[in-house]
């Protein structure tokens, strides 16, 4: 295995196939508590076990060592690339100025040509400095990281390396529509833990695995949104937090921590530590697989996620890039990096806050609309990061509403049935604010209360204009 082979790529410590993870330090005050690599054989699933290695690509590394001359990888000569050179336009996270960066011919050829599965070295390194800087995560604590197109396509990798058909997972409900066919095409059984307004219901969650069937197996995995869930815009309490780390080591299974909204919270509160802070101080460490994006803040299309976990399911994510995709492009990597070392850690913290500031206005300008033309009609929680969860309650199935009604009079929305796995009948809809002006939310939301009105006997109180163009 690639990762048998003690080979250093940086002083990070990347493996032959270029993920990161050092061994736990004898001297670290986790040491005791860190899960060895044997824990997670019940785990991974036959698919993982049986995956193995693209011999050309765990070898790539190599090619790295100073003195070494390669003539390994049938890889194209950059002289014959058309792209020469490549210059964009950043705009500082504190002041506001723009200013060209170019990227240097060393740059631009690294960035056009194949590179590791896991990521390039250089990016893998600056992300777990950030892990540090965010999370308090220190390297040589038993945990590993590699970059991916998107935390989605890590998120399908990880859930395929644990996951068997049959198996149970847990699925906060209601959440991100996206992950259910993840799960679904896994072959396993999706079982609901109802969420509220302060996060994963704990409570409910201990009572049904106190009350699990006799011989049914346990859950496996637990999947998460903890900050500014999609759709529910609810990030989950410290408090919560904590008794789902407990009911994880008391009843055997992995958190999933889908963090995408994780630099976009702005709540009035100060900001609860993430799963992946808080395990580090608790009997057991290495029971949370972390999935970062920074879709939300730097670009949707550039696809940049990276996964934080136990050094196994690491690699096991990284062979199956191998047999797949074979690689995040590397081209993203090299912008990324270059933009992120342009700003340094303190830079994207300002970003991120600007981001975070940007979208908070936004959120307040939608929800006074809401009180304009929806009191009375739909009730919401106030989202601290990501959307608007209405609450259509007398209205009845959001499905029926929404589909029918909603699109006939201009205005399209979410409806509530597909962010449960079972995709039950429910009155709630998700309503986006990232994008609109607030002349389109005004007319957006009056037309929606024609609906609603009208689906309660009562439409000759509002008129509608109808899609405009």
């Amino acid at each position: 295995m690639a990762n048998d082979m003690d080979i250093s790529a940086n002083a990070l410590g990347a493996d032959a196939s270029g993920q990161t993870g050092e061994a736990v330090a004898a001297d670290s005050p986790l040491a005791s508590r860190i899960l060895p690599k044997e824990f997670y054989d019940q785990f991974m699933s036959e698919s993982s076990k049986r995956r193995i290695e693209d011999p050309i690509r765990a070898l790539l590394p190599l090619e790295d060592r100073p003195g070494v001359i390669s003539l390994l990888a049938g890889k194209p000569n950059t002289d014959t690339f058309p792209i020469t050179s490549l210059q964009f336009t950043l705009r500082d996270p504190v002041t506001g100025t723009e200013s060209p960066v170019a990227l240097s011919e060393q740059e631009l050829a690294k960035g056009l040509q194949y590179s590791g599965s896991a990521g390039i070295p250089e990016l893998l390194d600056w992300l777990v400095g950030l892990q540090e800087y965010s999370h308090g995560r220190k390297r040589g604590e038993g945990w590993g990281l590699c970059f991916g197109t998107g935390s989605s396509d890590l998120i399908y990798k990880a859930v395929n390396a644990l996951v068997n058909p049959g198996d149970v997972a847990l699925i906060e409900a209601p959440v991100y529509a996206g992950v259910f066919p993840i799960f679904h095409n896994a072959g396993c059984e999706m079982i609901e833990v109802r969420t509220d307004a302060h996060g994963t219901d704990a409570e409910g969650l201990r009572k049904m695995l106190e009350n699990w069937p006799a011989g049914k197996p346990k859950p496996k995995v637990l999947y998460t949104v903890p900050y500014g869930c999609n759709p529910t815009g609810m990030t989950s309490t410290l408090e919560r937090r904590l008794q789902v780390l407990q009911l994880a080591r008391e009843h055997n299974f992995l958190i999933l921590e889908d963090d995408p909204y994780y630099y976009l919270y702005f709540g009035s509160a100060p900001r609860p530590p993430s799963y992946f802070t808080l395990e580090r101080d608790q009997p057991e460490v290495g029971r949370v697989v972390r999935f970062d994006s920074l879709s939300k803040v730097l670009s949707s299309g550039m696809r940049i996620g990276f996964i934080s976990a136990p050094q196994v399911i690491v690699d096991a994510v990284v062979l199956h890039t191998m047999t797949s995709n074979l690689q995040p492009p590397t081209l993203t990597q090299v912008l990324a990096l270059r933009l992120l070392r342009e700003w340094g850690y303190d830079g994207l913290r300002a970003h991120v806050d600007r981001v975070a500031q940007f979208y908070h206005t936004k959120r307040d300008v939608f929800e006074a609309l809401m009180r304009k033309y929806l009191d009375g009609l739909a009730e919401w929680d106030t989202p601290e990061a990501g959307m608007f969860k209405l609450n259509l309650g007398d209205s009845g199935d959001s499905e029926a509403i929404i589909r029918t009604k909603a699109l006939e009079n201009g205005v399209l929305a979410l409806p509530g049935t597909v962010f449960h796995p079972g995709g039950k009948k429910t009155a709630y809809v998700r309503a986006a604010f990232s994008l609109l002006p607030e002349d389109q939310v005004e007319e957006a939301l009056r037309r929606l209360r024609h609906v609603l009105l009208e689906a309660r006997g009562e439409g000759g109180t509002a008129t509608s204009t109808g899609a405009s163009g």
